[in-house]
């Protein structure tokens, strides 16, 4: 008769011996009177998921310690018996941080891309951060990945940049692009001067020369060169108006932009004056990314916000 005394689960129906603690098929806890309490939330999830290892070969859960299988003998592997339970949620996935469009063609503004990867490329095709309609951004782009705990941005050898907003006053040099409000510039040297007479000796009539030690070049869609301004002292001011070279009709322009500044040591720099909407460097390769730097890629501007 004792072999016949016992309890049934109340979970599974499995039936115990008299004195088991616990049910041997689900783990759930015996009891004669009344409930077991209820683990919390979180205890039940890691009883649950810390408990068995699951046998290769029959399916059967085996509870933890044991080295073999109760159903079919088979013995579970070495790792399985010194693993410790970890937990992951998206809380604690590897992202950082997360873009936020601020404007763009793709009519999403305010979109949020969490970068939970190790490497996030933003293109047209085969991207975890897709433009598909944006004719300005090639295939691959750009790449924001993680170095340590930093965020970096790298121009994936795009035909049109990866743009980063000025925090403050940057070095820049020949052949350097930047862009105020809708306009692309580039820092060109003055070109050596080439005048001389023809064979005969007869020289080309022109307007006066003006020394200029460096000049800036807008860029037209298609990359053809569009207003030329040779600079007359060492700075160059860029604006909507009451500036060298002015824009009126760009909307995104401030009536006083952003200046070129070429130092006495030789060095030009490139000169935020307080605008509303940014001035912009074109990177070279890649750069560290900090919460609230804004970034251009085509014709999505982007900004970067740190989530841990």
């Amino acid at each position: 008769m004792e072999e016949d005394l016992g309890i049934a689960c109340g979970r599974c129906d499995t039936f115990s011996p008299m004195g088991a603690g616990f049910c041997p098929e689900c783990g759930n806890a015996l009891v004669l009177f009344g409930r077991a309490e209820e683990p919390a939330a979180e205890e039940s999830q890691e009883m649950e998921q810390s408990r068995y290892y699951v046998c290769k070969e029959c399916s059967t859960p085996v509870p933890t310690g044991h080295k073999f299988c109760g159903a079919c003998g088979a013995t579970v592997p070495k790792d399985m018996l010194e693993k410790n339970v970890e937990f992951f949620g998206s809380m604690q996935a590897p992202g950082k941080a997360r873009l936020i469009l601020i404007r763009g063609t793709e009519g999403a503004d305010g979109l949020s891309y969490l970068l939970q990867g190790t490497e996030h490329i933003a293109g047209t095709t085969d991207a975890q951060i897709p433009f598909p309609e944006d004719e300005w951004i090639s295939p691959r782009h750009a790449n924001f990945f993680y170095r340590g705990d930093k965020l970096i941005v790298r121009d994936e050898g795009s035909r049109n940049g990866v743009y980063v907003r000025l925090r403050q006053p940057v070095t820049l040099k020949a052949g350097d692009h930047f862009l105020c409000g809708e306009q692309v510039f580039r820092l060109d040297p003055t070109p050596k001067d080439s005048a001389g007479p023809d064979p005969d000796q007869t020289y080309f009539y022109s307007s006066p020369k003006r020394p200029s030690p460096f000049r800036i070049v807008q860029i037209l869609e298609g990359g053809r060169d569009g207003m030329v301004y040779c600079a007359r002292e060492n700075s160059i001011q860029i604006g909507r108006e009451d500036s060298d070279m002015n824009f009126p009709e760009d909307v995104f322009m401030s009536g006083s932009h952003a200046k070129v500044e070429l130092g006495a040591d030789g060095t030009y720099s490139l000169v935020d004056l307080g605008s509303r909407n940014g001035t912009y460097q074109r990177l070279g390769a890649e750069r560290e990314l900090s919460n609230g730097d804004y970034v251009f890629i085509g014709h999505q501007l982007l900004r970067v916000e740190q989530t841990a």
